[in-house]
């Protein structure tokens, strides 16, 4: 009897990597998790170390199926599944952004568009023809602006301002302060400055920031503000470059700062998409995008439709049949 074909989907992300092994038939039978999967700091070959050590057991695979934070640009995409076929998972490695997981993960359907708005920010859109629309995702250097870090950022330098008299008063002083046990924002920008306190940690005063903007703090509440906007501008521009402004689509957002429902921030994205984008419908995904990464696997199989109902149930119960 031929062996079931086997899928390696791997959700490599900012804070923690997630593995799947899935049968052509849609069963789940290991998973595995790893830490940050950061190809951009760490390099490729040590990212993909990461992903080694969260496989369940050794094994060869049909397909290994790969959406990862840092895959930004088609050379990284190529380096990484390079890096993944010299490991001998197996001769067949599709490797993508990671917002291609959210998308596959959290639409109806294979086409959409997703934003992902975690440490960072990135969207990706696809038409039902298969058109792309996507970005480079580079940060600020390449026009970004948002995420927990970006918000978090952004938040200290008014803090700062603040605090010695450049700007205006806010409660996002004493947020930072109590946080991170200072005596003064001042002190909080030595300690980073002096590599005491890793930078990467300020995405901690996000949930902060957005409570801040919910009590009524008119510096908070901007930085949501502009938030939302850079959410709705990405899923509108990616909807324009498909032509699908008029067509009802589903834009699914993911990633901590959009998966936690921010009261303040999810009405302003209502508002935002019911102006910009009207005929879109706004999905906030619920379920792991590793299932994203292993349906986009099952399908390079060519796994029938009963696959993927099966795989998606077991990560939403509720779309069993």
């Amino acid at each position: 009897m031929r062996r079931a074909r086997l899928v390696l989907a791997v959700d490599g992300g900012n804070s923690k990597t997630d593995l799947a092994v899935v049968s052509e038939d849609g069963e789940v039978l290991a998973t595995g998790r790893s830490g940050a999967f950061a190809p951009q700091r760490d390099g490729a070959a040590a990212a993909v170390d990461v992903v080694e050590r969260a496989l369940p057991s050794g094994g060869v695979f049909d397909h290994v199926s790969a959406c990862l934070a840092g895959a930004d640009l088609p050379m990284e995409e190529e380096a990484l599944a390079g890096e993944f076929a010299a490991r001998s998972f197996c001769g067949d490695v599709v490797v993508r952004n990671d917002t291609f997981a959210l998308l596959r993960a959290g639409a109806s359907a294979a086409w959409g568009v997703a934003v992902v708005c975690g440490a960072g920010i990135n969207a990706v859109g696809v038409s039902p023809t298969g058109a792309v629309a996507r970005f480079p995702a580079l940060g600020r250097l390449s026009g970004d602006w948002g995420g927990g870090q970006g918000l978090a950022e952004e938040a200290l330098w008014h803090a700062a301002r603040a605090e010695d008299g450049r700007g205006a008063p806010t409660a996002l002083t004493g947020l930072i302060t109590s946080h991170f046990g200072t005596a003064t924002v001042e002190e909080l920008v030595l300690e980073v400055h002096f590599g005491r306190l890793d930078e990467g940690r300020l995405h901690e005063l996000a949930p902060g920031v957005l409570a801040a903007a919910g009590d009524g703090d008119a510096v908070a509440r901007a930085l949501v503000e502009r938030q939302a906007e850079e959410v709705t501008v990405l899923a509108e521009v990616c909807l324009r470059r498909l032509g699908l402004l008029e067509t009802p689509s589903e834009v699914v957002l993911g990633g901590g700062l959009l998966t936690a429902r921010d009261p303040l921030l999810t009405s302003l994205l209502d508002a935002g998409f019911a102006l910009r984008a009207p005929r879109a419908k706004l999905v906030v995904c619920g379920v792991p995008p590793v299932l994203g990464a292993a349906l986009l696997g099952l399908e390079r199989l060519r796994a029938p439709e009963s696959a993927k109902a099966r795989l998606r149930a077991h990560y939403d119960p509720s779309a069993a049949p």
